[in-house]
């Protein structure tokens, strides 16, 4: 599925990968714990061809991480940034263009309530703006977006730190309960407790 083959990356002088390998089979659960600078978020964006490899191979289910497949390995990817990299306007704009410009499994009314209801999100925040959101808002909202377009792959970087303990568990419980593929960053104690993940601490 997701393939790291002796990969190295410098930059600004600075080792970020020497030789690294990494595996990930479908609908595998992995979390990454490290400290920061160890180059975590970096392999979320090397998947995602926003960073280029200085040597190594890396594979997404065979193609190569190259402009000509980048496209199609998007499609199949989503991606939660930490800083839940959301475009200013009101919220549900945002929902409905993401809707028009992504296949959404299942679009109907109750599931999109029950998702809110389960985000513990009532439909006021659909007539605020991003701006106005607090940071556990955003970060539902993104959750939100995770859970409606349903892609086969998740990359999640801290997708609860901004949460309570309450909704942490609530939350790790069902993403970890999906038949996805997923990869997490996170300092967060509540997904070491589920015996699904398998952890990777990078020194």
């Amino acid at each position: 599925m997701i393939n790291f083959e002796s990969v190295y990356l410098k930059r600004n002088n600075k080792k970020i990968f020497s030789g690294l390998n990494f595996f990930v089979q479908k609908n595998e659960k992995v979390l990454i714990q490290g400290k920061s600078g160890i180059g975590k978020t970096t392999l979320f964006k090397i998947l995602l061809g926003f960073e280029t490899i200085d040597r190594g191979r890396v594979s997404f289910n065979d193609l190569d991480i190259v402009k000509k497949h980048i496209k199609e390995i998007r499609h199949q990817i989503f991606y939660l940034s930490q800083d839940i990299d959301l475009k200013d306007g009101r919220v549900s704009r945002i929902l409905d263009e993401i809707g028009d410009q992504n296949i959404l499994k299942n679009q109907d009314n109750a599931h999109f309530t029950n998702l809110l209801n389960f985000l513990d999100l009532n439909n006021k925040i659909l007539n605020q703006t991003v701006k106005e959101l607090s940071g556990g808002e955003r970060q539902r909202i993104g959750l939100l977006i995770c859970f409606l377009l349903d892609r086969p792959v998740w990359l999640l970087d801290e997708p609860t730190s901004a949460l309570d303990d309450i909704m942490k568990k609530k939350i790790a419980d069902h993403i970890l309960d999906q038949e996805k593929t997923i990869v997490l960053i996170s300092h967060d104690n509540v997904w070491k407790k589920n015996d699904a993940v398998k952890i990777e601490r990078w020194l």
